[in-house]
């Protein structure tokens, strides 16, 4: 039987969101490795301080909710200050991280520049609406963003953008640490002295291909998935299973979006609109010219045949002769 989320604020609201935190902190107990083809800044930590991290964030999501509502904070003021609700979130994550870990605090100055480019559009889908679900149930959430409406939104559905919001403060608060670090020199002392890192990258030259790689991934995603994604109305989540850290496509409206892209994001989804428009009449065609291809070469093969038959025929009726 399917459970929906409750519509307005209340007593089965609260029980729902107190569950939602519950399960979500049991689910840290999984297996929490990567079980994708990309790449994260949290890979580089070890299973006990990943759970540390998403602990962490938890704690302060948790935090985040209660202030909300002590100080009666409506759906327009989160909208207002989600930007900076989400920096603050992840400074305070960061900072109970860390203090867990190597009993320090450290200020977030500045994104990971990729993040901070891709938060501009995305602060809304990963923040704003989820708080909204948790403190106001269902109704205040604006229509046409998610496929399902106020009457009928599943709570699993709820969870997965939970679980998403975890996963992706977490691997901003490490890829904004790891940024102001510095060099990989520096990176590598890190992991190594506060007994931080996954073993696999414990060498400084697995340590340079990881960020090599991930270099290379987010050119990608911020200049061709992302503008993809937007046009195609899609939403790529993160999500804790029981073999690990997994990844699904949700729709979302993203027509607002548009407006966001910065000029190379428009190019290529302008090309993405030409490819949609030539492809299949390229494809159409090459239908057409491959079977009339087809059509000519199995006249000319049979009618050779025919004829190199014919020709050995006459020549032995001549030899018989």
């Amino acid at each position: 039987m399917i459970k929906y989320w409750p519509k307005y604020q209340g007593v089965e609201l609260n029980k729902q969101v107190a569950s939602l935190f519950y399960s979500t902190r049991r689910k840290f107990s999984n297996n929490l490795f990567n079980q994708t083809s990309s790449v994260l800044h949290i890979d580089l930590l070890d299973f006990k301080n990943k759970k540390s991290l998403f602990l962490a964030v938890l704690i302060e999501l948790e935090i985040l909710v209660l202030d909300i509502v002590e100080l009666g904070l409506n759906v327009d003021n989160i909208s207002l200050l989600n930007y900076k609700i989400l920096h603050d979130l992840i400074q305070k994550s960061l900072t109970r991280f860390l203090f867990k870990v190597k009993h320090e605090d450290f200020e977030v100055k500045k994104y990971n520049s990729f993040y901070s480019q891709v938060l501009i559009i995305e602060h809304r889908l990963l923040l704003e609406y989820v708080l909204v679900y948790l403190i106001y149930g269902t109704s205040k959430v604006k229509k046409n963003i998610f496929l399902f409406n106020m009457n009928n939104t599943p709570r699993n559905y709820i969870s997965i953008l939970f679980e998403n919001l975890v996963i992706q403060v977490s691997e901003i608060v490490v890829s904004t640490h790891l940024q102001n670090t510095g060099s990989a020199t520096s990176i590598n002392s890190l992991l190594y002295d506060y007994s931080l890192c996954n073993k696999v990258y414990i060498s400084l030259r697995s340590l340079a291909l990881f960020r090599n790689t991930l270099i290379l991934q987010n050119f990608v995603h911020l200049y061709f998935f992302q503008p993809k994604s937007i046009y195609s109305s899609r939403y790529k989540v993160w999500l804790i299973s029981s073999r690990g850290l997994v990844t699904k496509y949700i729709f979302v409206c993203r027509s607002d979006n548009i407006s966001n892209l910065s000029k190379v994001q428009l190019v290529i989804l302008f090309f993405i609109e030409v490819q949609d428009i030539i492809i299949p009449k390229v494809e159409k065609f090459l239908l057409v010219f491959s079977k009339i291809f087809l059509h000519v070469l199995i006249n000319i093969l049979g009618n050779s045949a025919i004829f190199c038959i014919r020709f050995i025929s006459f020549g032995i009726n001549g030899f018989c002769k």
